[in-house]
């Protein structure tokens, strides 16, 4: 079984990722810095103090793959300068998308970014892959669809939920199951991540205190897959307007041209890029 690696935030990018394209998945130490981090907890807390538990999906099994005890906020670039200029254009992500996955597309989007405050009670998640909430058979064209981070918000400790890893497991069947000497823990520091693969099995751990476990997922995508959540109406376009263009770019805000390549071209208006419509105040 392979292990489940650690990594300093100015460890060398190749070494993170030739140990990700390894070993499925990697815990980076400090990815937020803690001024950071505490900036981003302070953003979040009258978010999180205005939501219920239970996030009210209309579906029955994403509420209980959730969970009753969790708490969300989406639409992060909304709420969250830190997130924008911080987090979404982290260089660690930048490097992790021009690799694993430029070569299948034009460009590459964020796929979902939200914060997760599960409760004291929370259970077991079941463990999945990410890249599964696109057709399996997507897997025999390209090697990834996505890759994925847990940010711990707070302490993360086996009893207060942990991330669970199978380290590997990106490059077993698809229908190959975990034992359990083959979960590795993702304990960590407030502001470490677990980086993984869209095709590495993962899962929530149950939190057995009375305290609540804050992390964030984010993921990105090949920009010519639908994201799982909808960035372009999660986000003002006043609010669009201000942020980086490659923050607009990786929200989906503009042009997928991927005709060169056969993907298409894609989020056009009025046959152009959006991007330079709201530059021009236009949309």
């Amino acid at each position: 079984m392979a292990e489940l690696k650690r990594f300093a935030r100015d460890a060398a990018i190749g070494e993170i990722v030739a140990a990700i394209a390894g070993d499925g998945a990697v815990i980076v130490e400090q990815f937020l810095s803690e001024d950071v981090r505490d900036r981003f907890n302070a953003e979040l807390d009258p978010l999180l103090d205005a939501r219920c538990s239970n996030h009210g999906s209309p579906n029955a099994a994403v509420e209980a793959f959730h969970g009753a005890q969790t708490k969300h906020v989406t639409g992060l670039a909304a709420h969250s300068d830190t997130f924008v200029e911080q987090i979404l254009l982290h260089s660690l992500y930048a490097a992790l998308g021009d690799h694993f996955l430029r070569p299948s597309c034009a460009d590459y989007y964020l796929n979902i970014g939200h914060v997760l405050q599960r409760g004291p009670g929370s259970g077991d998640q079941m463990l999945h892959r990410d890249q599964d909430v696109w057709p399996r058979a997507l897997g025999n064209t390209m090697p990834h669809r996505q890759f994925a981070s847990v940010i711990a918000l707070t302490d993360f400790t086996a009893q207060s939920g942990a991330t669970r890893v199978v380290p590997g497991s990106h490059l077993w069947p698809e229908e190959r199951v975990a034992e359990p000497h083959e979960v590795e823990i993702a304990e960590m520091p407030a502001g470490s991540a677990v980086l993984y693969l869209g095709a590495t099995l993962h899962g929530a751990g149950a939190n057995e205190t009375v305290a609540v476990r804050r992390g964030m997922h984010m993921s990105f995508c090949l920009g010519w897959l639908r994201t799982e959540e909808n960035n372009c109406l999660s986000v003002s376009l006043d609010r669009v307007r201000t942020l980086p263009r490659r923050a607009q770019e990786l929200l989906g805000f503009g042009l997928h041209d991927g005709l060169e390549r056969g993907e298409g071209f894609l989020g056009a208006v009025d046959n152009r890029n959006p991007l330079d419509l709201l530059a021009a105040h236009g949309l």
